[in-house]
């Protein structure tokens, strides 16, 4: 068996109004079409399929988490091209989130959490762009 690249993520949100205004306000996702479930829920692009092939989503599943905070060590990491720009977004969103923080290898890291408590981590190489 070869692994080609992580295809998606999915999360349970108690809220799913909620984690889409968080989504899409304050990460800047895409939402993107979803097939028809028996349950609620939205995907979300990580990465245009012009960059991955295919792209890399999101998907949302409007069902309350089972761990009601789920610790830093679980967490998705998102690559940002500037970590700068991602800061100043959460800055105008007003989104909490922990300072960028320079990790052992170079790689500078933000970590906040989507409104169900789910860690996001965005990072950036410094000097990637």
């Amino acid at each position: 068996m070869k692994i080609l690249q992580l295809n998606h993520v999915a999360l349970h949100v108690s809220d799913l109004d909620a984690s889409c205004r968080f989504y899409e306000q304050v990460l800047g996702l895409t939402k993107i079409d979803r097939p028809a479930f028996d349950f609620e829920g939205a995907w979300y692009e990580l990465s245009p399929a012009a960059q991955q092939s295919p792209r890399q989503e999101l998907h949302l599943i409007a069902r309350p988490p089972e761990n009601a905070m789920p610790p830093r060590e679980c967490h998705i990491a998102l690559l940002v091209e500037s970590i700068e720009r991602a800061e100043a977004r959460l800055r105008s969103c007003g989104a909490l989130f922990q300072p960028p923080k320079r990790r052992p290898d170079g790689a500078i890291q933000i970590f906040l959490r989507d409104p169900d408590g789910h860690v996001i981590e965005l990072c950036s190489w410094a000097g990637m762009y």
